[in-house]
């Protein structure tokens, strides 16, 4: 990890490297980073989110997804400047310490990223066990599938990076040309005509864009275009990363807006408002509509590829975020140990697949839905810091070496911080959990800043919001 040092008898726009991290042997291809910014987007979460919005608003979940899609946009331009701007760092950690200091970094990076990713990874984790018993039920025991799917992508991505690239690539290869394929048939109705709905067939009207009544439908779908900046704590291992981090992360969005409406649009057309709402597992419903009785399996295929996915890229990404973190001193120093001979934050790998682990074995699906969705609020947290953090690098270095500069400047980050601060203050199912998330996710952000100021304060002394450019 690079240390940038400011001199004290020059302009504050100089800096020089001290220390040059080294370079591993293969560089990760363009696909392969594609693979990890749609890892973390095309989740069994995301498409019962995208069957869910297209029950609940037709043509005006197109409009939501849209505006979702700009959001999201924005969101990647403030991540690959921060990202250029210091390329031997690639953590939200680093950029908010050159920025705002390093109290509000360790807060943005655990209560954005490592509490989201301990409680949501076990949620889609109970997704592959319904999933795997409703295909074959009572042949495998329960919890063991997902198991032992973390053990082995937590064994890849220990070996290396060459691994992990060749996982992830095969998982990304399969799972879009999954929803790909099955999207076409939905559409074309190549592989079965599309039945007559039992109940309310979805309305394709456009009442809810005229009267607004889409905007309410942002909250859902925004889940569908997050995760793109996972790139970024991956920047030392990818191939020319000052022109395809920003192309990679635009068109990785680009990819999931066309794949995502396509879905969405072939589930409006085979299953009722009533399946499409209520189902526990919609897209199940879809494939079988689609495909017969061959359609479960294919839904378990998805599934289960969605689940290895986003564990696979969660596996990569956030223990490097956690490694810079050391690395500058924001948690204990053995998160920065790697293996002399892979290069793999291994003991930060190991600590993520942890925590992980311990919500699956000791809570149930049903005590964590509300606990995802306040953890994934406070992910929001991370995408307002970012735009933040652009916005005063912009002013304070306003001559700093950028090969990548958002355009338009700062509409995007003003646009950004209000979207997310409206879809954390709308980001409930239902007005009787609002409140309860409201807590949770107070009570966490409240935890991790306590946390977070006694290290900063006790351990780094050093003032809260003191930018550290040394």
């Amino acid at each position: 990890m690079s240390q940038i040092r400011v001199q004290s008898d020059v302009p504050t726009s100089t800096f020089t490297e001290t220390k040059v991290p080294s370079i591993p042997k293969k560089k990760l291809g363009f696909l392969t980073m594609m693979a990890i910014c749609m890892g973390v987007v095309i989740v069994q979460g995301s498409m019962i989110s995208a069957t869910q919005g297209v029950g609940l608003g037709g043509v005006g979940f197109i409009a939501a997804l849209c505006i979702a899609f700009l959001l999201a946009q924005f969101n990647a331009m403030s991540f690959a400047e921060l990202s250029l701007m210091f390329s031997n760092a690639g953590t939200l950690g680093t950029y908010t310490q050159k920025a705002i200091g390093h109290f509000p970094a360790i807060v943005a990076v655990f209560a954005g990223y490592v509490v989201v990713a301990m409680l949501a990874l076990p949620a889609e984790m109970f997704l592959v066990d319904a999933v795997i018993a409703k295909l074959l039920p009572g042949m495998f025991p329960e919890k063991s599938v997902p198991l032992a799917i973390l053990l082995l992508l937590t064994l890849a991505n220990l070996v290396g990076a060459d691994v992990f690239a060749k996982v992830q690539n095969l998982l990304a290869f399969i799972l879009v040309t999954a929803l790909v394929l099955f999207s076409h048939s939905a559409l074309t109705e190549i592989a079965q005509p599309v039945p007559s709905i039992i109940g309310t067939s979805v309305e394709w009207s456009l009442s809810s864009i005229q009267d607004g009544s889409f905007l309410g439908l942002i909250v859902l779908v925004m889940w569908l275009m997050v995760g793109s900046e996972y790139i970024c704590p991956m920047i030392n291992e990818v191939h020319r990363p000052e022109s395809n981090i920003p192309r990679v992360m635009s068109l990785s969005l680009v990819a999931m807006l066309v794949i995502f409406s396509a879905f969405a649009v072939g589930a409006g057309h085979y299953l009722s408002v009533e399946t499409l709402t209520t189902s526990p597992l919609p897209y199940a419903d879809y494939a079988s509509a689609v495909f017969g009785k061959g359609g479960l399996l294919i839904a378990a295929v998805m599934g289960v590829t969605a689940t290895c996915s986003t564990l696979n890229t969660v596996l990569a990404a956030i223990p490097r975020m956690l490694q810079g973190m050391a690395e500058n001193g924001q948690v204990f120093p053995q998160l920065a140990l790697t293996n002399k001979r892979t290069d793999t934050p291994w003991v930060a790998i190991l600590f993520i697949s942890g925590i992980i682990l311990l919500p699956f074995l000791f809570f149930t699906m049903d005590s964590l839905i509300t606990l995802v969705i306040a953890a994934s609020t406070s992910w929001l947290l991370a995408y307002v810091v970012a735009h933040l953090n652009v916005i005063v690098l912009r002013r304070r270095f306003p001559d700093f070496h950028r090969p990548y500069r958002a355009p338009f400047y700062p509409l995007p980050q003003i646009i950004g911080v209000l979207g997310m601060v409206y879809i954390a203050l709308h980001n409930s199912p239902s007005p009787d959990m609002t409140a309860m998330v409201y807590k949770i996710t107070g009570s966490i952000l409240l935890l991790v800043s306590v946390i977070a100021a006694v290290w900063v304060k006790c351990f780094m002394k050093r003032s809260l919001f003191e930018a550290d450019l040394d």
